[in-house]
């Protein structure tokens, strides 16, 4: 058998030299196809050995509990030079990944690692782009699976197209096994129990793999691979984690080459950790809540959140959040359905500091950004409590009141802000026509925000604003969660009222701890659903959290729910019908009493609607959808007849019109 090898030389053109350099090839037969599950195709065997690049960790567990004894190299399948900051990075990121599966199954790998069953390596210099899978069995049996599937359920369980093929026998396994070891030995860093639980690229950096090795062997001389190009394109957060490594990584020599030895990994460490140091000192001092999804921990300004409160404390938290929602029943307008919208817009605020890591993760698996909103916006009439609001839900998830003023927004103060605060939304209080126009619009259209830095911690902006605001255009209400409001108090009946006051006063952070150690319950499931599922729609986090405050307002409430605590979706925030809901209202009341401002013309199946000013024209084209084909003029807005029966749901007959006698 000819045989081909598993590890990766540098290309050479034939024009840039007369002696192509030679590849090892094995030669194979086709002896028949089959229709295999995976189940199949890897069980009855005792002992694995594999290399993957892109993997699936809930994939990996299901797959290892097949086995008595398995290893996995884990390859970069991105574009590395291999130097020291982006061994580092790599490795960091890898262990990362392994650690933000679910609770049990982190516990069974570090159980199997402790019991030496399982064996983790990661590597530090370049490996063959082979996916290779070595299977063996007590009896004699031995099997070798090749192609391009990696680890995970979308390349296994046929929800993409794969080449898998493979070979039985003692020839094909003895010698692969003996490339295998060979690159195991040479080109990789173990995994120990150590640096899966706490390795980082901080304060633990001494736990990652490389730095493990460096240890044992008292030394080691890394030389990069220069100008290695790949098809695969380079992982955005090695890379920039790299980046930001390098300043604390020393300089190699004039050959480009890095000696390392234990004492210059403490001083590599103790650079990055005063350069941390450095950086928290210059961060705003806006709340910073921070959810860390592996370790299921959340930390508020540094400090780690208490995430079992006490039942009596979440009951006080509840029945003080129904209370505010109940007093709006005082206000004049459309009560209840200011209460829906209320309700709708604080399970989004409660769930954004989920809504950075699912940007990140939708934009790693091609899953759309959209379903994961970052900024919010309410406005309508004064006097609607929605300062009083936003603050009394920013007070039960930190135990603070802070918001930005609105002269001090500005698309670069607010980004600027968003790479230093974590987790905790920031408020702009009362922001006008104007500024939002001038400032908000950009930045809330500015979808690239976070995805090129990988930025896993930042905060949404929630923006509050009066009646100047009088419409949304679909760019932003599909970008923002709206909540438009149209009831209030009078100035003596908001002078009167006292139920903020109470509330703010007595409510605390325990219904909200009670929320995050749910959500960090479910939030995992979700990433592997993104990753792993090969999903054709990204899993809807909003529709989860409500579920999430169901349940707790139905354990701990002491009364019947009200109809607006319920479970939501994405519809309720972003559907054709929502997002236009005042553009519906707006035509129906004309309709009802304005019937003569319409034109209907069946031939041309086209509706026309004399708002009678340019404002309102401008206002109305804004929130109506594209599938009307809006045309406006100065104070007419002309839309597709049959379309318009069915957003609306007025019939539109044609009607006598008295400028026509």
């Amino acid at each position: 058998m000819d045989n081909i090898s598993l590890f990766e030389f540098s290309a050479v053109s034939p024009t840039q030299s007369p002696l192509a350099a030679k590849l090892d090839i094995v030669h194979m037969e086709f002896v028949h196809s089959e229709s295999l599950s995976w189940q199949e195709l890897f069980s009855g065997y005792d002992t694995l050995h594999a290399i993957t690049y892109s993997s699936g960790i809930g994939f990996i567990c299901d797959l290892i509990d097949l086995f008595q004894q398995a290893e996995i190299i884990f390859g970069c399948e991105e574009v590395l030079s291999y130097s020291l900051q982006e061994i580092m990075a790599y490795q960091s990121k890898l262990l990362d990944r392994i650690r933000e599966t679910t609770s049990k199954r982190k516990l069974d790998l570090i159980g199997r690692i402790e019991e030496q069953s399982l064996c983790l390596y990661v590597a530090k210099t370049i490996l063959s782009h082979e996916k290779l899978y070595l299977l063996s069995a007590k009896d004699g049996r031995r099997r070798v699976i090749l192609g391009s599937a990696n680890m995970s359920y979308s390349a296994f369980a046929g929800k993409q197209r794969e080449n898998i093929f493979y070979m039985d026998g003692d020839e094909a396994y003895d010698w692969y096994l003996d490339s295998y070891c060979s690159l195991r030995e040479s080109s990789t860093d173990q995994i120990v129990k150590e640096a899966l639980l706490v390795a980082d690229t901080g304060e633990n950096l001494e736990e990652l793999p490389v730095a493990r090795t460096v240890r044992i062997q008292k030394a080691m001389i890394l030389e990069p691979l220069e100008g290695q190009k790949e098809e695969v394109h380079f992982a955005l957060d090695v890379k920039n984690l790299a980046q930001n490594l390098a300043p604390s990584i020393p300089k190699p020599d004039k050959k480009g080459k890095l000696l390392l030895s234990p004492d210059k990994i403490k001083s590599i460490r103790r650079h990055i950790v005063e350069d941390q140091t450095r950086k928290k000192k210059h961060r705003s001092e806006y709340p910073k809540l921070e959810i860390f999804l592996a370790e299921q921990q959340v930390r508020l300004n540094g400090e780690l959140l208490h995430l079992t409160p006490k039942s009596e404390e979440i009951q006080n938290d509840v029945m003080l959040f129904l209370d505010y929602l109940e007093g709006y029943e005082k206000f004049h307008g459309n009560v209840v359905e200011m209460q829906q919208r209320y309700y709708e817009f604080a399970n989004w605020f409660f769930c954004s500091p989920f809504m950075a890591s699912m940007r990140d993760m939708a934009v790693r698996y091609n899953q759309n950004l959209l379903p994961y909103p970052v900024f919010g916006l309410i406005y309508g009439q004064s006097k609607a409590g929605k300062t009083s609001f936003l603050e009394t839900l920013l007070k039960m998830m930190i135990g603070q009141k802070t918001k930005m003023s609105a002269p001090d927004f500005t698309r670069s103060s607010i980004e600027s802000l968003k790479r230093t605060v974590c987790g905790a939304p920031i408020i702009v209080d009362d922001l006008t026509n104007k500024r939002f126009n001038d400032h908000a619009i950009e930045t809330i259209k500015n979808d690239e925000f976070g995805v090129a830095d990988q930025l896993l911690y930042y905060p949404a902006v929630v923006i509050s604003a009066n009646e100047d605001i009088r419409s949304v255009a679909s760019e932003i209400s599909r970008r923002a969660v709206i909540c438009r409001i149209e009831a209030g108090l009078t100035n003596t009946e908001v002078m009167r009222s006292s139920v903020v006051r109470t509330v703010q006063r007595k409510v605390g952070t325990a219904f909200y701890r009670e929320y995050l150690r749910r959500m960090l319950d479910i939030i995992p499931y979700l990433v592997e659903e993104m990753r792993d599922d090969g999903t054709e729609h990204a899993p809807d986090i909003l529709a989860h959290s409500s579920q999430v405050l169901l349940d707790i307002f139905s354990e701990f409430s002491e009364r019947e729910l009200p109809d607006y605590i319920r479970l939501l979706t994405l519809d309720d925030y972003f559907s054709e019908k929502v997002t236009g809901k005042y553009a519906i209202t707006m035509i129906a009341k004309a309709w009802e009493v304005r019937r003569d401002a319409f034109e209907i013309f069946e031939g041309t199946n086209e509706l026309c609607y004399h708002a009678g000013d340019k404002w309102e024209v401008n206002s109305l084209a804004k929130e109506l959808p594209e599938t009307l084909e809006v045309r406006k003029t100065y104070d007419r807005i002309i839309m597709r007849l049959d379309t318009a029966r069915e957003f609306f749901g007025i019939p539109f007959k044609k009607t006598w019109l008295p400028w026509k006698r």
